[in-house]
């Protein structure tokens, strides 16, 4: 059995790698905020995953059982726990009259045991498939795509975000009878090369569900995603009202400016050193090590290349769609460039469309006009044209897509088209340092543009073609068959100061935004009418939205809602851009984060981001954070109106290291902001609890 104490918790976990802490740095060392923990409602927790494993992918079927995955859990626990996979909890319905107490809240983990393994409250969670687990006929392995030739991706040298098959994340559920105890489980596998999984389940007349992994398949592997470019990064997700999964490409390797700086900064400064983001790097050979390079070349000039370590497992996604690995010697990964078949870094970080979702042959769609950045899941209204979309890390956006018309409408689906918007905060309090518990985020939506899936489209492919040699000869005066490692170094110079000449340039951007201040969204030349689609996020702070929020993960409202409903937003840490000193947001800082609700109006437009649950402080003792919600990800709305949160936790204080699922219900509430219920501990007369811990905390 694995030793789970605190003193080897940080040492073994795996999450480190993937989890909560992964865009940015998470202080221990945070401000005691007032009221932080507070819960306006109920809380109970209803289940505590694996060591090492977050809680993703929740999904309540229509018989109330609920599935959930096992995210990246701990190589050292004890099997089956110690490999990724995907579970159902048998013998429990979650009984959607509105009573609360339907289940007996589950106690904390106490023993290496309890800790190694996956408890709920109720029914027992059985496992249904497994990364590597042999699929369709045999032929393949659960959550592992293949180059067209059928060799597996795990094969090969080189990078990686995460063991192929590891990281399993949202799951939908299609039925295909009345009374939904068949149809097929849609899994998202976030890793690159992507991959999004078909899988038929079915309840037997005893309760039991089952897995028939002789027709699983794995969709990527079809010449149709490979058309599309394939995906990556597969995230978070939704249904949509006409029962399609929608799959969110997390594409953290997006962010061409780190953290809070601009493009304009960029031309201002005249060079990026301080100031570019990762994605200048994306067909460098081997783009993973860039970081490294950079630390080496710019010594105490040198800075945080945001997005760079998203950039693993490009290669991989290379060889996924085609291309000559000529990289490979001796099982080793060289730096010898990568030529035709390098993908194209605008085809990645959209919302994935599963249409004809039963049938022989689904079709994927992806949406272009909706946006591009690191998105954590979609949210579709049932207005079937309004979509939410929250993007994961440091200094993101929150934005909105409107339809120009019911996306199911349209015959063709690269006719879609709509409106982009992006949010901006504007009500005083939010940047007065305020703790988070106090502040109402009031939302004015500002429109990036409008445009068709087909027109994206279009944009998307003029970069079609470019490849780790264009890198080199694009950016280097050395011939790099004569002299990689000088050509290398040029190149790298050169794009960390000037940006990367093949993609759309800085000043590009800035022209875009200049005519936007001067002639309004709808008034931009045709050639710049791309910016804001393929350079969301850069475009977004060009003109002076709240591209602040850190970190906005999962996003849902209750399936079928209606203006009046509540959607949910997990802020999963609520630091860096929002916790500053500049910009629209200026609050205090909650590492443990925030969940927010906003009421939908007539139009299924929001206007408000209520905070409902305030997650610990980094420095909270045991006493507190063992009975508090950290680090909320996925967020699902049951029928009832009780919302599912998912932790990704980095467990801070904790006298235990594994993430929960907790069941909110805001109905066991007053209705009183100032009298809501800060947790654990003894509290005084500021709502906050008395430290009875030793007063140092963990990194």
């Amino acid at each position: 059995m694995v030793d789970l104490t605190r003193r080897n918790v940080m040492a073994t976990s795996v999450a480190a790698a993937l989890g909560a802490s992964v865009s940015g740095v998470v202080s221990a060392e945070d401000s005691d905020t007032p009221k932080a923990p507070w819960i306006d409602g109920n809380l109970q927790r209803f289940a505590t995953t694996a060591f090492g494993a977050e809680v993703t992918g929740p999904f309540v079927m229509q018989t109330n059982e609920l599935i959930f995955s096992l995210q990246h859990p701990s190589r050292e626990n004890p099997a089956p726990y110690n490999k990724g996979g995907v579970g159902v909890v048998e013998g429990f319905q979650f009984e959607l009259d509105g009573d609360n107490d339907d289940f007996t809240e589950l106690t904390p983990p106490q023993t290496d045991e309890e800790r190694s393994t996956v408890r709920v409250a109720g029914g027992e969670y059985k496992l249904l498939v497994q990364e590597g687990d042999p699929i369709d006929g045999g032929e393949e392995k659960f959550g592992h795509p293949v180059t067209p030739d059928g060799v597996d991706i795990a094969t090969f040298a080189g990078s990686r975000y995460g063991d192929t098959g590891y990281n399993q994340d949202m799951n939908q559920f299609v039925a295909t009878n009345d009374d939904g105890t068949e149809g097929y489980l849609f899994t998202n596998i976030e890793t690159s090369p992507g991959d999004i999984t078909r899988m038929p389940i079915s309840r037997d007349e005893d309760g039991n569900w089952h897995a028939d992994l002789e027709n699983t398949k794995n969709l990527v592997n079809t010449e149709a995603f490979r058309e599309l470019g394939g995906t990556r990064i597969n995230c978070y997700g939704d249904l949509s009202p006409w029962d399609t999964p929608m799959s969110a490409e997390e594409n953290y390797a997006h962010p061409r400016v780190s953290g809070p700086a601009t493009v304009s900064d960029i031309v201002e400064a005249g060079s990026g050193i301080g100031l570019r983001g990762g994605a200048e790097f994306w067909n460098r050979p081997n783009p993973v090590e860039v970081q490294e390079v950079i630390d080496d070349m710019f010594g105490d000039d040198s800075w945080t290349l945001q997005g760079s370590w998203a950039l693993s497992g490009i290669e991989l996604l290379a060889y996924h769609l085609g291309a000559d690995p000529v990289d490979q010697e001796d099982g080793e990964n060289t730096l010898n460039p990568i030529g035709d078949g390098y993908p194209n870094p605008y085809r990645y970080g959209y919302i994935v469309e599963i249409r004809d979702p039963t049938s022989d042959d689904p079709t994927p769609v992806k949406h272009w006009c909706m946006g591009r950045a690191a998105f954590e899941a979609p949210d579709f209204q049932e207005d079937s044209r309004s979509v939410y979309l929250t993007s994961d890390g440091e200094n993101k956006g929150i934005y909105k897509f409107v339809a120009d018309r019911p996306f199911h409408s349209y015959t063709d689906a690269m006719d879609v088209a709509g409106t982009l918007y992006v949010a901006k905060v504007t009500n005083e309090e939010a940047a007065k340092n305020e703790p988070p518990t106090d502040v109402d985020l009031e939302i004015e939506w500002v429109k990036l543009g409008h445009a068709s899936n087909r027109e994206v489209e279009a944009w998307i492919a003029e970069y079609d073609g470019i490849t780790q040699v264009d890198y080199l000869e694009t950016h280097a005066d050395t011939d790099w068959e004569n002299d990689l490692d000088q050509a290398l170094r040029e190149a790298d110079k050169a794009v960390a100061k000037h940006g990367n000449q093949d993609y759309i340039t800085g000043e590009e951007i800035l022209a875009w935004a200049e005519q936007y201040e001067e002639r309004g969204p709808n008034g931009i030349d045709e050639e710049l009418r791309k910016v804001p689609f393929l350079e969301t996020r850069a475009a977004a702070k060009e003109i002076d939205t709240s591209i602040e929020f850190r970190k906005a993960e999962g996003v849902d409202s209750i399936e079928g809602a209606k203006p009046g409903d509540y959607l949910y937003i997990g802020i999963s840490e609520l630091n860096d851009g929002m916790s500053d000193s500049e910009g629209d947001i200026r609050m205090q800082r909650v590492d443990g984060g925030v969940v927010y609700r906003a009421e939908l109006e007539p139009d299924y437009n929001i206007s408000t981001l209520e905070p409902v649950v305030v997650g610990a402080d980094a420095s909270d003792p045991p006493s507190v954070i063992d009975d508090a919600p950290i680090n909320i990800d996925n967020v699902l709305v049951l029928e009832d109106g009780r919302v599912l949160l998912c932790e990704d936790a980095a467990q801070y204080r904790r006298s235990y290291p594994n993430d929960a699922l907790w069941v909110y219900d805001p109905e066991d509430s007053d209705g009183d902001r100032g009298h809501g219920n800060v947790v654990g501990g003894d509290k005084d007369n500021s709502g906050r609890s008395h430290d009875r811990g030793d007063g140092n905390a963990e990194e």
